[in-house]
């Protein structure tokens, strides 16, 4: 796996295959594995995936921000000598999308929240991260992601698919406790990315999940009138973690807005929204 050296911490990201680049960030918990298989129907992008901060093989940083992870992303865009991209984020990688998308926006084709949202903390979701912080300092990490994945996933799925939830488990065991610390330290302090939405020029993409128990749907629905160009997608059934819930439907619902993109680009339509 690549590497790269960032403010003195090591970055690592993958990159695949040819053509028009697609950025994936992952959410908290998660690294660029949790891609795998998703990638498959892309044969003709470059995919790039990246593990943030403190996440798969990239190194912890003190005081870890948003701010700080949406540049580490630039860094590896900068080292690839790319300048236009896709940016895809998986809830945290949504926060840091979001944060890339308000410092640098000139890079973006497109911009896609996959269960994800632009608002700040509310005080009682700041406390409970403060007790999870709490909590894996007291108990160990591997308790705390133990009982965070099967959140993740409504019953349905959850029954049928313990093996991939272990695994999942296992992995995010692997991370080194002061990176799981710092995402939900960077979570907690993320601020308010309204505006970005609001002012952002590029096409949007929203995947929304009708079961996700993560992402409240009256957040979810708000945040869909505010980009000026919207794809949105609701999907029943579906909680946070669609690329395996529904990774055909997700597979297409991406692929169609990167085309979408694309026709955006040579017509530069002031107001559109797309609802499925």
């Amino acid at each position: 796996m690549p590497t790269l050296n960032f403010k003195g911490r090591k970055i690592n990201y993958l990159t695949q295959g040819k053509g028009d680049p697609i950025v994936l960030l992952h959410g908290f918990c998660e690294d660029s594995s949790v891609w795998d298989n998703f990638i498959s129907q892309f044969t003709s992008n470059k995919i790039i995936r990246i593990d943030l901060i403190g996440f798969g093989l990239s190194k912890p940083v003190e005081n870890p921000s948003i701010d700080y992870a949406a540049d580490s992303v630039k860094a590896v865009l900068d080292h690839l000598e790319i300048q236009q991209v896709t940016l895809i984020g998986h809830s945290m990688g949504g926060y840091v999308s979001l944060a890339f998308a308000k410092k640098y926006e000139s890079y973006l084709n497109g911009l896609g929240l996959f269960h994800s949202h632009p608002y700040a903390d509310s005080e009682e979701k700041k406390k409970n991260r403060a007790k999870s912080i709490d909590f894996i300092k007291r108990n160990s990490h591997f308790h705390y992601v133990k009982q965070l994945f099967p959140k993740l996933f409504p019953p349905a799925f959850l029954s049928s698919n313990n093996f991939l939830v272990n695994q999942m488990i296992h992995r995010a065991s692997t991370f080194p406790t002061e990176g799981i610390i710092g995402g939900l330290q960077m979570m907690m302090n993320r601020s308010d990315q309204t505006d970005v939405l609001k002012s952002i020029k590029c096409p949007v993409l929203f995947i929304v999940g009708l079961e996700d128990q993560v992402v409240p749907l009256q957040k979810c629905l708000e945040q869909t009138a505010l980009p000026d160009v919207s794809d949105i997608h609701i999907l029943e059934g579906i909680g946070h973690m669609g690329m395996f819930e529904a990774t055909q439907a997700t597979q297409k619902i991406i692929q169609n807005f990167i085309a979408f993109c694309h026709e955006f680009q040579k017509t530069k339509a002031t107001k559109i929204v797309i609802t499925e």
